[in-house]
């Protein structure tokens, strides 16, 4: 089942990111090579503001308590960049 992790990052987080960003993208590597993941990427900040204020991943896991436990294991949280996480179904119906 897909589901979508949606989360939100703490003000000035950049550093935060940079810091762990291998770690977090290569658990996202793992799930791309095991064909779950539909996509994933940030939401920029505004122009004027350097950085990011979140970020969307949508991937195929078993539940809903298997993806909680994997967006809780991300290296983001872990490291603070992350104020909150929420973990939804998500029905894809385009493309």
């Amino acid at each position: 089942m897909l589901f979508a992790i949606i989360s939100e990052d703490v003000k000035e987080s950049l550093p935060l990111r940079l810091a762990v960003r291998p770690a977090h993208l290569a658990r996202l590597e793992t799930l791309r090579a095991e064909n779950r993941l539909v996509l994933a990427g940030p939401f920029p900040a505004l122009a004027d503001e350097p950085g990011f204020t979140g970020s969307l991943i949508v991937a195929d896991f078993d539940s809903l308590p298997d993806c909680q436990a994997w967006a809780d294991a991300d290296p983001y949280v872990k490291a603070g960049v992350y104020a909150k996480v929420v973990v939804k179904p998500f029905k894809k119906v385009l493309p």
